[in-house]
């Protein structure tokens, strides 16, 4: 009878180990099945939160997006595919073939795709590798050239430039009535690097051009490349002349956008070098602008573009058919013609590389229509190198230190030059955590980030906007720039307040349903994270409700007290709809440096993660 007893007891405790068991086994399948069902997508930029990633999780609801903020910056991605955190799909905008090179294998080739078939083949050379394979993409073009004030021409009774001759003529005759006629803000590189090749795009567009740029880019050379001698020494004649033609001195150098925005509001200044955005701008305020080309010296006209950002696949989507079908989609929808009119800002032109998207062009682009439909519309070359090297030697030919020869042989010698740098690692996470939002927790990168800022700031709550870092929580050493990276780049800031139970639950709904003019979720790995307090939301198919908020597993109580640390960038926060018992202080300096402060000395620790967020 007692071994009777006995045997019932075991039953009994065997049935309960297995239910446990089975529990803990449900809970990670469940896990594992949410992962396999996440397409992850890095998008360079917080702007394309506001319009674009919404679009896109709108157009396929069968399908989760993880939208996470990536970093404009190839050596991110390198970072990530060394450390095995590659996402399913990258955009980058400061992007070359060239810096792009250690990530080929990892990424996968997109030459027979649909998607890529409809580039046209003038851009799409621009990605090939030499081997014919396409492992990037580049989506809708921002376009560059001159912004040009017309009330002062007619002003001045001066002609509007219609080739280089007659741009030469304009700055001379404005020079001659006391007006400046053309300068820009040489301070950055980009506007020396852009300027170099657009003054000889119709050259580095031509068959000695493209060989170069093939041989230059290609991601299986494996040793250094600099300029070849047929058509770079012409492309420095051609800027050493237009740095003479336009009178750009040494006091140009000092010009930041802001200075060329002045004088161009004061009627000090005709042209200067920028994009199409600036014509809009200024018609908005009520000065007649209009947007020129680069004018080449065979008389061609071309405009400057960048890809509003490059995207590429991991290569592992496809040892999985169905995730590799998903994210298929999922590029499909991000290049249609409907998603890239969503990345432009309100009113400016679609200028698309596909021919699937059809050019809308506004009033702005009216100038410069014929050299859109010709396809002159020169994708600059942006390598990191290309990057350092145009804002010195450009700057020396300003300044006048270097003439067109020397110009071509530093900038060729600095080509050459091994990279030697390095830099110390700062912190080293002992732990990799996944930026995977698992509905039973919330995501574990994230939850990461936000315990260890709140900490820094030493609130008992944090709350950030679910765009507020970068991805994966890695196994690795990171140095300073790679840390830094792991904040959101675009302006988050801090902002601290005492609150009330039931003004913290009133925040914590006002970051997990949205708010006008705030950050609305709009997918589950868009909701906010959490750090000192936990939190239930019901999702529906439409919106996020918060149902709970709890701390250390008690619900908090209205006349509860708290100190509530809150990320976000200030647009959203200057929006925040707080009554007059809250203030929000801070906002000065931003995350990013704080962080930055915090793990340079080299002894940061990273804190665990917890459970932040249920969804039922």
């Amino acid at each position: 009878m007692r071994k009777k007893k006995w045997n019932r007891v075991l039953a009994v405790l065997l049935m309960m180990v297995m239910s446990i068991s089975l529990l803990s086994g449900c809970g990670s399948k469940s896990a594992e099945k949410e992962d396999a069902e996440t397409i992850t997508v890095y998008l360079w930029s917080t702007n394309l939160y506001e319009k674009y990633a919404p679009y896109i999780q709108e157009q396929l609801p069968d399908i989760n997006v993880e939208f996470v903020v990536g970093n404009n910056d190839l050596d991110f991605y390198k970072f990530l595919n060394e450390n095995g955190g590659l996402p399913d799909i990258i955009t980058c905008c400061r992007f070359s073939l060239h810096d792009a090179s250690l990530l080929k294998d990892n990424l996968m080739d997109l030459s027979t795709t649909n998607v890529a078939g409809a580039v046209y083949d003038t851009y799409l050379s621009n990605f090939m590798n030499e081997d014919g394979s396409v492992n990037w993409l580049p989506v809708c073009a921002d376009a560059h050239g001159f912004v040009v004030n017309k009330d002062l021409f007619e002003k001045y009774d001066i002609p509007l430039p219609t080739d280089y001759e007659s741009f030469v003529s304009a700055c001379q005759a404005f020079d001659k009535v006391g007006v400046r006629g053309f300068t820009a803000d040489y301070s950055y590189d980009y506007t020396c690097m852009e300027t170099l090749q657009g003054l000889s795009a119709s050259e580095l567009s031509s068959v000695d051009g493209r060989k170069w740029r093939t041989t230059y880019s290609d991601p299986d050379n494996t040793k250094r490349e600099g300029l070849d001698s047929t058509v770079w020494p012409e492309a420095f004649e051609r800027m050493e002349q237009f740095i003479q033609d336009t009178g750009l001195s040494q006091d140009d150098l000092d010009m930041n956008y802001d200075d060329i925005v002045e004088m161009y509001q004061s009627g000090k200044l005709a042209m200067y070098f920028g994009t199409s955005a600036g014509v809009k701008m200024f018609q908005d305020q009520g000065i007649n602008t209009t947007f020129l080309p680069f004018f080449q010296e065979n008389g061609e006209k071309w405009i400057m573009t960048t890809p509003y950002f490059q995207v590429a696949l991991n290569s592992n989507l496809t040892k999985d058919e169905t995730r590799r079908k998903k994210a298929m989609k999922v590029l499909d929808t991000m290049l249609s013609a409907d998603a890239q009119n969503r990345i432009v800002y309100d009113g400016q032109d679609l200028l698309s590389y596909s021919q699937d998207v059809d050019l809308q062009l506004t009033e702005y682009l009216k100038d410069v229509k014929p050299v859109i439909e010709e396809n002159h519309m020169y994708i600059r070359i942006a390598s990191n190198d290309f990057f350092s090297v145009s804002k010195d030697v450009v700057s020396k030919m300003i300044s006048g230190e270097y003439d067109a020869g020397q110009a071509y042989e530093s900038f060729n010698s600095q080509l050459l030059e091994e990279d030697s740098s390095s830099e110390d690692i700062v912190l080293d996470s002992q732990k990799s955590y996944s930026n995977r939002f698992h509905s039973s927790g919330g995501n574990a990168a994230y939850s990461v980030m936000a315990n260890t800022l709140r900490g820094i700031y030493g609130s008992d709550v944090l709350i950030a906007t679910g765009n507020s870092f970068t991805g994966n929580v890695l196994k690795a050493g990171y140095t300073e720039k790679m840390a830094g990276d792991m904040i959101m780049p675009n302006e988050l800031s801090a902002y601290s307040s005492k609150m009330s139970g039931a003004e913290l639950k009133e925040a914590v709904k006002n970051f997990v349903e949205g708010y006008e003019g705030g950050f609305t979720p709009f997918n589950r790995g868009s909701l906010p994270v959490l750090s000192g307090i936990s939190v239930e939301v019901k999702e529906t198919d439409d919106d996020y409700t918060l149902s709970k908020v709890t701390k250390d597993g008690k619900q908090i109580q209205d006349n509860d007290t708290f100190t509530v640390t809150c990320l976000a960038i200030p647009k959203h926060m200057e929006a925040y709809p707080a009554d007059d018992n809250i203030v929000f202080d801070g906002g000065n300096t931003s995350v990013d440096d704080t962080w930055i402060g915090y793990i340079s000395d080299g002894d940061a620790v990273l804190a665990e993660p917890e459970d932040y967020m249920t969804l039922r």
